[in-house]
């Protein structure tokens, strides 16, 4: 559309020139009469017409332009492209017509017929100039565009009567647009193909003569207003094409994180196959090493298992539900008519049955075959497993509780030969053992060292002898670990006592303490048996799983029937978990080792004493390892004397040993004491010991320090000591410039402890207590809290001849990082006169990781 408006104004511009190149005198009444014009007047313009002014005519002019482009036939000839019909001649029509108000005006066509004929002035021109223009055009040369006009009228009209009339539709202003057209065709400088359309349209310049262009501004708002629209729509044709590349850009994100995770899972299951394969192949490898026999023998192991859960308990078990008529077997358990709960919690459901309050029957209580055990099986409660024993498991554990006379005293009148069962009873979680009457049960594998502290008076007229037994899980067995004899004496007075032993126990077996007699004048004595009472548990427990290596060994003392002086004994091996690292020397005199690690040990003898010089000087108990051919002694224990009496002496300690070393014992006796040594199968002459590898062990040994020792009046005193060991990395003593310097043993690792304590003192108390404190690291208990008690053994007076007394403390317990013990003596009405630093007084200490 613009093109065409730009076309149809340079052909109007072109038509104008091409007018103006044909020159006439002026002729008529308004002609100008100035000199300075020197060209001809021609056309509507001349002096002397009658017609309205030029500019009017023009207006009338663009008038008529403009309703012809609107006419219906402009817009189709618009719409050619290339072919235009050729113009028919010109018709000169009436020259004008008078308007509704009177004015005469000039008729569009008269104005256009001057435009084509220049020759032609006033209203009547065709009539009045055809005869001049002819006679003059037909001699002169004709230039310029007005020639290439008339050369397209080649007879020439003059008068009224030239043209002939011809439809008002070719008649229009629109058909002069195609004539002006035809001819800009031939026109060789607008290089223009033939045939061009062209549009004309007259815009003339600013001034009095201008013609207002509605159309053209009209066609420029509109364009402006497409241009707006069609940049609005490429904009929103932008966003939505940033908008699906954002999308596809995400799309392709999420399908490679897509493939992404298909190959990681394709490698999963690329690994499960492969494992699955491992699997498949050990398993048929295990199945074909596995005769047809022994799965027969499980199979019918199992079904003879399940054949005893259903047991008719009514008939085997007598007196039970009161009345054998009330009672009704069922599926695992039997039915008591009438029973009521209260009946059950009281246990008439009978042992190894609980009463089902869900079922209202007594159901038989659940054998957790070889598992550990969470809970006991109680008289309303089922026994829970805890499964088997997790692939991170401890290494070592602990566990302490109380004991008492039967019946919960610590007294009794009398008691008979085979003894007195003390009853056990359990402050610790029962996730390690369980007290259930009076005894432990074991509830996990490994191996167990146990330390008793106990003080007790007797009225015999004999000694007693305190029992470690161990039975296994059908109880038809025993084992007795450990014997302690405790003497007769004339004034009845405490003595203490410290019993250990260690055994490789299994999920069932179950540890037992008693008290035996010698003879019945025991049993008839009306003083009785009584048991100090300790603020502290006196049993401990030291529990090493056998993922930690330990080796468990015991060997009894061979038995001589001649009096000594000095004593080394002769063991034969007993038992032992690992014969290849612990075993005895080739003379039965030692242990040997063929690793290093961490060795605790207790050895136990058995004697009786003859002559005064054994109560006045009493007797030593030596341990010593043999290193590369060199003898060292490690500790040593006293024991007051006796005269025609039995007694024990014990010795417990802990060292670090290597590959070759050996352990040895020696007892020391005076010289005029005539002794005899026994042995026999109830562990009053026996060793027992635990080596730990040295990975996850170590030991300490210190003796007691010779300044700031307790004496006098001695009430809570600490005792400082002094290490004598290498300094090791898991526990030490408080170094110097610390307040508590000698006095803590601080450590620095979590893990089970077990501590042995011997002291050999002068005193004239009537009571002397030794206790082992425990403070932890301030993140766990805070600053300034009380120290909690651990241990504690408790002495009586000294024995009438004799000058020196002992007392000894062992122990088990768990230990952090940041956890300080340290030791207290306490006399009760008399003074502490002196502590023995140079031999029988120190203490060792054995760490083993927790895990």
């Amino acid at each position: 559309m613009a093109r065409s408006f730009v076309l149809t104004l340079l052909g109007l511009t072109l038509v104008l020139r091409g007018t103006e190149g044909v020159s006439e005198i002026c002729r008529g009444a308004r002609c100008l009469s100035a000199p300075s014009w020197t060209r001809p007047c021609v056309g509507a313009h001349c002096p002397g017409r009658t017609e309205p002014d030029p500019p009017a005519a023009s207006s009338r002019l663009f008038q008529h332009f403009t309703q012809a482009r609107q006419s219906p036939v402009y817009q189709q000839d618009a719409q050619y492209s290339h072919h235009t019909a050729p113009l028919p001649p010109y018709v000169q029509p009436h020259q004008g017509f008078t308007q509704q108000d009177g004015t005469r005006r000039t008729n569009p066509r008269t104005l256009t017929a001057e435009v084509f004929h220049p020759g032609c002035a006033g209203g009547t021109c065709p009539t009045s100039v055809s005869q001049h223009q002819t006679s003059d055009d037909s001699t002169r040369e004709c230039k310029g565009f007005g020639c290439k006009l008339r050369r397209q009228k080649p007879n020439v009209c003059s008068g009224d009567g030239c043209f002939t009339r011809v439809d008002d539709a070719h008649n229009s202003p629109v058909h002069v647009t195609d004539r002006a057209a035809q001819f800009l065709d031939e026109l060789p400088e607008f290089g223009s193909e033939r045939g061009a359309r062209i549009q004309l349209t007259c815009d003339m310049k600013s001034g009095n003569n201008e013609v207002p262009a509605e159309d053209a501004l009209v066609l420029q708002l509109e364009l402006s207003k497409s241009q707006e629209a069609f940049v609005e729509a490429l904009k929103g044709q932008q966003v939505e094409v940033k908008e699906l590349q954002r999308l596809l850009s995400e799309q392709q994100g999420a399908l490679v994180s897509q493939q992404r995770e298909i190959l990681e899972q394709q490698r999963r299951m690329y690994e499960q196959m492969e494992q699955v394969k491992s699997q498949y192949n050990l398993l048929m490898d295990s199945i074909k090493q596995t005769s047809l026999h022994n799965v027969q023998e499980e199979m019918d192991s199992h079904i003879e298992s399940l054949t005893s859960q259903d047991r008719d308990e009514c008939l085997e078990l007598s007196d039970l539900c009161g009345d054998q008529q009330k009672c009704l077997n069922t599926p695992g358990g039997f039915r008591c008519h009438g029973m009521t709960e209260r009946e059950a919690t009281l246990g008439m459901c009978g042992l190894g049955y609980f009463f089902n309050s869900d079922m209202d029957e007594c159901q038989a209580c659940h054998e957790c075959d070889g598992e550990p055990m969470a809970s006991p099986c109680t008289f309303t409660m089922d026994a829970v497993c805890s499964g088997p024993a997790a692939a991170d498991s401890p290494l070592s554990l602990s566990w302490s509780g109380d004991v008492s006379l039967p019946g919960g005293k610590n007294q009794i009148g009398t008691h008979s030969s085979p003894g007195v069962k003390i009853h056990i009873q359990g402050r610790s979680e029962p996730g390690l053992v369980s007290a259930e009457d009076g005894h432990l049960v074991l509830r996990q594998h490994g191996l167990v060292w146990l330390d008793e502290n106990m003080a007790v008076t007797h009225g015999c007229r004999s000694f007693i002898q305190v029992c470690l037994r161990l039975n296994d899980t059908a109880g038809s067995d025993r084992l007795d670990l450990s014997g302690v004899r405790v003497e007769q004496r004339e004034v009845k007075s405490l003595q203490s006592v410290s019993i250990s032993g260690v055994a490789e126990v299994s999920p069932g077996h179950a540890i037992s303490l008693y008290i035996q007699s010698a003879s019945q004048h025991c049993n008839q004595s009306n003083e009785g048996l009584q048991l100090y009472t300790p603020t502290v548990a006196p049993l401990s427990l030291l529990w090493l799983s056998h993922d930690t290596g330990a080796v468990a060994m015991t060997a009894q003392a061979t038995v001589t029937a001649h009096y000594h002086t000095t004593f080394r004994p002769v063991f034969r091996t007993t038992s032992t978990s690992d014969p290849y690292v612990v075993g005895l020397t080739h003379d039965g005199r030692g242990v040997r080792f063929a690793e290093s690690g961490t060795v605790r040990f207790v050895f136990q003898q058995a004697f009786y004493s003859m002559g005064q010089a054994c109560v006045a000087e009493g007797f030593q108990l030596l341990a010593y390892v043999n290193r590369n051919g060199t003898g060292m002694e490690l500790s040593r224990a006293f024991k007051p004397g006796v005269h025609y009496r039995d007694t024990s002496i014990s010795l417990s300690g802990a060292t670090q040993v290597g590959s070759g070393d050996t352990l040895a014992f020696e007892i020391l006796s005076p010289g005029q004491c005539n002794v005899r040594y026994f042995g026999d199968e109830t562990g009053i002459s026996i060793l027992s010991l635990v080596w730990v590898p040295a990975a996850i062990s170590t030991s300490l040994f210190a003796s007691v320090a010779n300044t700031g020792l307790p004496s006098g009046a001695v009430r809570n005193k600490p005792l400082f000591f002094q290490q004598t060991s290498p300094q090791v990395a898991q526990m030490g003593l408080s170094g110097k410039g610390s307040a508590d310097h000698a006095r803590d043993f601080v450590f620095r690792e979590s893990g089970s402890v077990s501590v042995a304590l011997d002291l050999k003192l002068i005193h004239s108390c009537s009571l002397i207590k030794v206790t082992l404190l425990r403070r932890s690291d301030p993140q766990l208990v805070g600053d300034g809290a009380r120290p909690v008690p651990v241990a504690q053994q408790v002495a009586g007076q000294i024995p009438e001849g004799s000058q020196w007394a002992s007392v000894s403390l062992r122990v088990s317990f768990q230990v952090h990082n940041g956890t300080a013990v340290f030791f207290v003596l306490d006399c009760v009405r008399g003074r502490v006169n002196q502590i023995s630093h140079h031999a029988g007084s120190g203490v060792s200490l054995m760490w083993v990781a927790a895990a």
